[in-house]
């Protein structure tokens, strides 16, 4: 169907130039005395039959690149497409604009060329403006909306309520830790769950690694997320645009969550402290990881098997069965052995949580 339309347009090409230029063409060159010959019908007869000829020839390749343009915008993201849009017809109206006083110039050159050449000009960088300053009009369009309801409530009216929790927004250690996908089941997590186009990248990078260990990392975050969008109750939104100017993917995590209003979700210690000083809002699964686990105090008592030596001298290392470490100082007679051990002090952080311990028949001794 497509390529009918190009030969119907070429026809129609061609009939429009013939009629308009053939005339004056043989009226010009004086190729014969018959006045039928300079008749603009004959011309766009004869301008029509050999565009349409011409069209068999080069069809092809405007119906493929029709197709390729037609491909790219059916994968670009609506956002992209509706702010390029609005830049390009703020371009044009500005074009418009400018053109106006140079049509009255009786030069054909400024009058004719010149305006043309603004019109494409300023279209062209009003939709580069638009596409590419997409994520900052988002935030300012944001920005004013959390304006008006601050405005509403400080003069006694009650902002609108959120009818949808934010979304959290999965980075790469996350995905690979493949801890998230039984959060996702548990049905702690509110919200969309969004992946980003870049997260996906590198994520396939990571599995197309020449390194096993990176290559198994790779495959277990893409087998996560099959398992979250396929097998769990929540909804997964892939986001397809991406902030070219940033490079690091951490960073662009950053902006997505600024200009979408989202959680990041992450296991990863340095993004964690970025988000904060962002105020950027987070949710690190380790800190749930330890909220959730047993609670265990300086003087408690605990029988541990005491598994390796620990970096000081005359340490031993024990793990608790959620895999807690225990330090056990003074323990590395025990190596191999179950010892009851009393706790001295515990050591909690968003990297993990570190209990200290000695063995309950030296602390009787002393």
């Amino acid at each position: 169907m497509l390529k009918k339309i190009v030969h119907l347009f070429f026809i129609i090409c061609g009939g429009t130039i013939g009629y308009l230029y053939v005339p004056d063409i043989i009226n010009m060159f004086d190729f014969t005395d018959a006045t039928w010959a300079a008749s603009p019908y004959l011309g766009m007869v004869f301008g029509a039959i050999i565009l349409f000829v011409l069209s068999y020839f080069i069809a092809g390749h405007i119906v493929g690149f029709l197709r390729w343009v037609e491909e790219g915008l059916i994968k670009a993201p609506v956002g992209d497409l509706l702010f390029g849009s609005l830049g390009l017809i703020a371009g044009l109206f500005i074009a418009y604009l400018v053109n106006i006083p140079l049509t009255d110039i009786n030069i054909y050159l400024v009058s004719q060329v010149l305006p043309l050449f603004i019109t494409i000009l300023l279209g062209y960088f009003g939709f580069q403006v638009g596409f590419r300053r997409r994520d900052e009009l988002m935030s300012l369009l944001n920005f004013n909306r959390k304006e008006r309801d601050k405005k509403r409530s400080s003069d006694g009216e009650q902002p609108q309520p959120k009818k949808h929790p934010k979304s959290k927004i999965l980075d790469t250690s996350v995905i690979i830790d493949g801890r998230i996908a039984d959060i996702c089941q548990t049905n702690f997590l509110e919200g969309t769950i969004v992946i980003p186009q870049f997260v996906l990248g590198e994520l396939q990078h990571i599995a197309d690694s020449s390194d096993v260990l990176k290559r198994n990392r790779g495959r277990r975050g893409l087998d996560v997320l099959n398992r979250i969008q396929k097998e769990l109750p929540v909804d997964v939104e892939i986001y397809e645009g991406d902030f070219e100017e940033i490079p690091e993917v951490d960073s662009k995590l950053i902006k997505l969550a600024k200009v979408i209003d989202g959680i990041v979700v992450t296991n990863d210690f340095n993004l964690n402290k970025v988000c904060d000083l962002q105020e950027v809002p987070v949710l690190n699964i380790n800190d749930l990881a330890n909220a959730v686990k047993p609670v265990v105090l300086p003087g408690e008592e605990l029988n541990v098997q005491v598994i390796k030596d620990g970096k000081e001298h005359n340490q031993g290392v024990a793990y608790l069965d959620d895999g807690t470490m225990i330090v056990v100082e003074e323990g590395h007679d025990y190596i191999g052995k179950k010892v009851e051990v009393l706790i001295t002090s515990v050591l909690q952080t968003s990297a993990g949580r570190m209990i200290f311990a000695k063995p309950k028949l030296l602390e009787k001794a002393q």
